[in-house]
């Protein structure tokens, strides 16, 4: 099961319906580690430290600070950026898809953006 961290302006509606779906899903918030308003390199690098995969909506500054990291050669644990004008179910029903279908280590320097 993949480790989870959404960012702060994620969206609260997919997250409840995760959990509703999947109870013992591995995610956090940033509010609930104490990122509350932290910049996204800040971000980057807890979910590094923490390996965590970030689920963000930010399309354009999340993804260039992800590519800058990985062409300084740093790490990078994974980068999931959902469209906010996908419906909210099939949101669930996508990231659900790579929770249980995927590995953590497969997405180590990826960028993806979903719908799939």
């Amino acid at each position: 099961m993949l480790r989870l961290l959404s960012d702060e302006n994620f969206n609260g509606d997919i997250v409840r319906g995760l959990f509703l779906r999947q109870p013992d899903l591995d995610l956090l918030r940033v509010q609930d580690v104490g990122l509350r308003e932290a910049d996204d390199p800040t971000i980057l690098n807890w979910a590094v430290q923490n390996d965590r995969i970030v689920l963000s909506h930010d399309r354009v500054t999340m993804p260039d600070l992800a590519y800058e990291q990985l062409r300084d050669k740093e790490q990078m644990s994974g980068l999931f950026i959902i469209n906010d004008r996908m419906p909210v179910r099939q949101a669930i029903d996508e990231l659900l898809l790579l929770v249980n279908c995927s590995e953590q280590s497969e997405w180590k320097g990826v960028v993806l953006y979903l719908p799939l």
